[in-house]
């Protein structure tokens, strides 16, 4: 994997946009840190690429009704956006998806993946990796879901109520694929990207 620090978020745009090249098709997953430094907004004028969004919503703040064929129609694109829960000192990147569509598309599909993360996420090791994503991350993020696009399903999540994860066993809950990412075969050598930025960014 490929590791590399700007000191802004103004940076980080000018970085990850010199990474996608004009007619490459472009996927993204569930990330503030993404939609922070302005990358979407920047896609999306610059016109020249297919941008599959499966976070798009409407004016009510719902989700499009094709969404999760987008997410699968994400396993196509040529690049693939979004940031990342935690990255350990040795290297070792740490999620924990609902869904299950973003790790996947970190582990395999898209040509070239771009993770944009903040130095917040920059964690000791892997149980403080998910230490920090069960007591902080995923509760915050169920939450600005459930406030975002209306979910109500989300609502009774225990960590949507009391601000704690519960390690519940809920239907809707947001805990359920983890990954630790260590690095790549060979042939993948260069496809996951990462982009340090030195400052707080996302959840």
């Amino acid at each position: 994997m490929n590791g590399l620090f700007v000191e802004n978020r103004h940076q980080a745009l000018d970085t990850v946009m010199g990474m996608i090249p004009p007619g490459a098709v472009v996927a993204r997953g569930d990330s503030i840190s993404i939609e922070q430094i302005g990358l979407l907004t920047e896609i999306k004028q610059r016109n020249q690429n297919v941008l599959i969004d499966p976070f798009e919503t409407d004016a009510e703040g719902h989700w499009s009704k094709d969404r999760e064929r987008m997410m699968r129609e994400t396993f196509f694109a040529d690049i693939f956006i979004t940031g990342t829960n935690a990255v350990t000192l040795d290297g070792k990147l740490v999620n924990i998806d609902g869904y299950g569509n973003r790790v996947s598309a970190m582990l395999f599909g898209p040509g070239k993946v771009i993770l944009v993360l903040g130095i917040n996420k920059i964690v000791k090791d892997v149980p403080e990796a998910l230490h920090r994503i069960h007591g902080y991350a995923a509760p915050v993020n169920a939450t600005r879901h459930y406030l975002k696009h209306r979910d109500e399903m989300l609502g009774g999540l225990p960590c949507v109520k009391t601000g704690s994860c519960a390690d519940c066993r809920h239907d809707w809950r947001i805990c359920n694929y983890v990954t630790v990412i260590e690095g790549a075969m060979h042939r993948h050598k260069d496809r996951i990207n990462l982009v340090i930025v030195g400052e707080e960014l996302g959840i």
